[in-house]
């Protein structure tokens, strides 16, 4: 072996030797940061894609699946029963009111229901749901920061979802959807079911006032129980959501309707008598604030705390 060759081995081995040394160190860093990153998974409570996903449940009633309510074991539930009262809104229609409405005040426009909603937020108020509220008072589930109000609306129609929710959505606000089963077809300004399902996918809660708006307390037992239990397990079974509050169509209830209510599942319901809801009323007699057209931002407010220390509702109401 002569001179070169000798020395072109040796260079041969030193390189396979820096090379060794650098597979080495690179090796004891991968094991390094793989380690970093398991231990920061382990501390966060593991990978996104192993965070507990939203249960739904069977309902008894129905045997169909339904959104879980929060409940005395949900985060932020202090076990102390809220004692805060709190105005219901009511509207209907939110448009313009066509020359022929037979009931004009019905009809508030959406610019109306904008101010109106932008003086209550600017007041410190903050929608919430029935559910909502009804938690806070049984399990001091806690409410959104402000003061509570629920904005209600009733009978199912088109204009609540082309017009109350993008506003509503803009504060970041949900509401409560008193859908009547058998309401106006979207060809005559009613909800879609697609837009039902648009409002509960934006927070909305879906409630009803029964299949047909029928005055409830001139009905027979069979057919009160159709209207009251049947619309509740067909909107439970269509949406898959709980629909735990009933509105007496018209306010119209007595004692026979409350006990269909109550035996239909309904946590509780809503009137049209005027006033503040209240933790220690009867919840299937809750007041209600119509608002009607024409009514200013300063008008609303003033109606809300005029309101407030209003008598409980009767305990039956119909108008002759």
């Amino acid at each position: 072996m002569d001179l070169e060759e000798l020395r072109s081995r040796r260079a041969t081995a030193r390189l396979r030797v820096r090379r060794r040394r650098r597979l080495a160190v690179a090796g004891v860093g991968l094991i390094a940061i793989v380690a970093l990153t398991v231990g920061l998974l382990v501390r966060a409570g593991g990978p996104a894609s192993s965070a507990p996903k939203p249960t739904r449940r069977v309902g008894r009633a129905t045997g169909t699946h339904t959104r879980a309510r929060s409940s005395a074991s949900a985060v932020g539930v202090t076990g102390r029963p809220g004692r805060e009262a709190v105005p219901i809104l009511m509207y209907h229609v939110i448009a313009a009111a066509p020359p022929a409405a037979p009931f004009p005040g019905l009809y508030v426009q959406p610019t109306e229901f904008a101010a109106q909603m932008q003086a209550l937020e600017r007041a410190g108020w903050t929608a919430v749901t029935p559910d909502q509220l009804l938690d806070n008072w049984r399990h001091g589930a806690a409410l959104p920061s402000g003061k509570p109000i629920v904005v209600s609306f009733d009978n199912g129609y088109h204009s609540q979802f082309a017009e109350a929710l993008p506003i509503l959505r803009r504060l970041g606000w949900r509401a409560e959807e008193n859908i009547q089963l058998t309401g106006l077809p979207p060809s005559q300004g009613g909800l879609s079911s697609s837009e039902v399902r648009g409002m509960i996918a934006s927070g909305w809660e879906l409630d009803t006032q029964g299949i047909s708006h029928a005055d409830l307390i001139t009905l027979n037992a069979a057919e009160l129980r159709e209207q009251v239990a049947g619309a509740r397990a067909v909107l439970r079974h269509r949406y898959g959501v709980p629909v735990n509050w009933f509105c007496y169509p018209s306010g119209h209830y007595d004692a026979t309707v409350i006990a269909a209510v109550r035996a239909a599942g309904f946590v509780g319901s809503t009137t049209v008598v005027p006033g503040w809801a209240h933790p220690s009323d009867d919840p299937y007699r809750l007041h209600r604030l119509r608002v009607l057209g024409g009514t200013s931002p300063t008008a609303l407010l003033s109606l809300i705390s005029a309101t407030r220390t209003n008598p409980a509702a009767p305990s039956s109401f119909t108008v002759g």
